[in-house]
C-alpha cells in the first residue's frame, strides 16, 4: 500500500523541514524553503521521508497534521525567545534558519523534554527512510537510485534475486552455516 503525502502544502513543508534538519540535502530548486540546501547530495527528503511518516504500517498519516502545527507552535516559540524574526510567508519551522532548526530539534529531543518521544520517533523515521527505504521495495528503491542506499553502497542481488555476500565484513567466517540450512538461506 503507497504512501500519500500530506494533503496540506504547510504541513508538507514543515515535515520536510523537518527530514531537512535530521539528515539535510541539496535542494530541489533555487526557492525551496523546505530545504536549507546545506547539503549538495540529496538527504531524507528526496529519500522519502515524507512517504515512510505517511506509511498506513506506520499508522501516523492521520497524525502529521497535529505534529506539524506542534512543530511550528514550538518555531514560534523558540524565534520569540531568540528574537528571531519569522517570515510569515512560510510555516514557522520553515522560516527558521538551518542552525536554529538545528537548535530547535536538539532542544526537542533532548531527554528532558516531555516530547522527546515524539520527536525522537519521528527523526528516525526520516533516518530510515534515508538509510533503508523501508517504504520501497529494496529493487526498486535501488532502480531509482535511491540516496541512502546508493550513498552506502549496497549492491544489486545476483541475477536470481536474491543477495549474496562472498565476503565477510569482519574478513573471517563468524559463524558456520548450519546444515538444515536450505539453498535460499531459511532455516529447515
Amino acid at each position: 500500500m503507497a504512501a500519500a503525502a500530506p494533503a496540506d502544502p504547510a504541513t508538507t513543508a514543515t515535515l520536510e523541514a523537518f527530514a531537512d534538519t535530521i539528515i539535510p540535502g541539496v535542494k530541489r530548486s533555487p526557492d525551496d524553503r523546505a530545504i536549507a540546501g546545506v547539503e549538495d547530495d540529496p538527504g531524507a527528503v528526496q529519500a522519502g521521508a515524507l512517504q515512510v511518516l505517511a506509511h498506513p504500517a506506520l499508522g501516523l498519516a492521520e497524525a502529521l497534521d497535529g505534529m506539524a502545527g506542534l512543530l511550528n507552535m514550538h518555531a514560534q516559540n523558540h524565534a520569540r525567545a531568540g528574537q528571531h524574526t519569522l517570515d510569515p510567508a512560510v510555516p514557522p519551522f520553515v522560516a527558521l534558519d538551518f542552525d536554529t532548526r538545528t537548535a530547535l530539534v536538539q532542544e526537542l529531543t533532548d531527554p528532558s523534554h516531555p516530547e522527546r518521544e515524539v520527536w525522537f520517533g519521528v527523526a528516525l523515521f526520516c533516518t530510515m527512510a534515508f538509510d533503508s527505504a523501508p517504504h520501497l521495495p529494496t529493487t526498486e528503491a535501488l532502480d531509482q537510485g535511491h540516496p541512502g542506499l546508493s550513498l552506502l553502497g549496497l549492491g544489486r542481488p545476483d541475477p536470481d534475486g536474491l543477495w549474496r555476500f562472498p565476503h565477510f565484513s569482519y574478513r573471517r567466517r563468524l559463524a558456520s552455516v548450519h546444515p538444515h540450512t536450505t539453498a535460499t538461506g531459511s532455516p529447515a
